[in-house]
């Protein structure tokens, strides 16, 4: 069992570990996170068999995409990092769908008005001005974000408290704003709040390898002696606990 193994195991396997693109089955038996009620993936694949042409911001290694049982016509991926980027196309091409290598700043390399359907899946920042310019007019938005404050009993633990800014800074009122302020209509917001439990040790590095803005430049070396205190504390009192937010997040561009 994990939880038996040394310290000095389970962080050299969690070093080890790629960590390219959005397969999160390295976790199984280390971690669980509770999913949205809303279902995503599926809610997402019923907007991707209506729309003539889809674009998928930031699709990581394509893993969500891939799921979909039915992509449009045209269908178009961007990724900014280049080993997902080259996970994605592998994953992506043999599916008829383009995957364009796009940094996640604007502009979006797309004319005005090319898609009547984007969407994403926690997008690092939604820019809310691009995407409603290459949304066609009548064209809709459906994304997945992080939520404020997500998994911030794990930031915490390593960064001490957070200001408050920084703990809303991914609020969906905020969000709303922004997306009513680039010309878009909102047409559904809901946020819910998610459980966490971390088993060991290794599935806490690996994650703050994986998930890179969680806890900015995390090497094990910079927090040995906090990852060693929350080994013993794992053995002595069970699973690391933490709430993930998640926000569901649609909207329309004005016909």
């Amino acid at each position: 069992m994990a939880g038996m193994r040394s310290f000095e195991e389970l962080i050299a396997e969690a070093e080890a570990v790629p960590t390219d693109g959005w397969d999160f089955s390295w976790f199984e038996g280390r971690a669980t996170e509770a999913r949205p009620s809303w279902g995503y993936q599926r809610s997402m694949g019923e907007r991707m068999a209506a729309a003539g042409a889809a674009l998928d911001i930031q699709t990581g290694g394509g893993e969500v995409l891939a799921g979909v049982p039915e992509r449009p016509p045209v269908c178009v991926a961007t990724e900014a990092w280049p080993p997902n980027v080259a996970k994605a196309t592998a994953r992506l091409h043999p599916l008829g769908t383009v995957v364009v290598a796009a940094p996640e700043e604007p502009p979006l390399p797309f004319a005005d008005d090319a898609f009547d359907l984007v969407v994403s899946r926690h997008p690092v920042k939604p820019y809310f001005e691009e995407i409603a310019r290459v949304l066609r007019p009548g064209g809709t938005y459906f994304a997945q974000h992080v939520g404020p404050a997500s998994v911030f009993e794990l930031v915490e633990y390593f960064l001490g408290p957070q200001p408050e800014e920084t703990r809303n800074r991914r609020h969906p009122d905020r969000e709303r704003t922004r997306a009513e302020a680039a010309g878009l209509e909102i047409i559904d917001v809901r946020t819910e709040r998610l459980r966490m439990e971390f088993y060991d040790v290794g599935a806490i590095v690996h994650f703050l390898r994986k998930v890179i803005w969680m806890v900015p430049g995390f090497t094990v070396a910079a927090y040995l002696p906090r990852l060693e205190e929350l080994h013993e504390q794992i053995g002595a009192e069970g699973p690391f606990v933490a709430h993930s937010t998640r926000t569901l997040f649609e909207a329309g561009k004005p016909k």
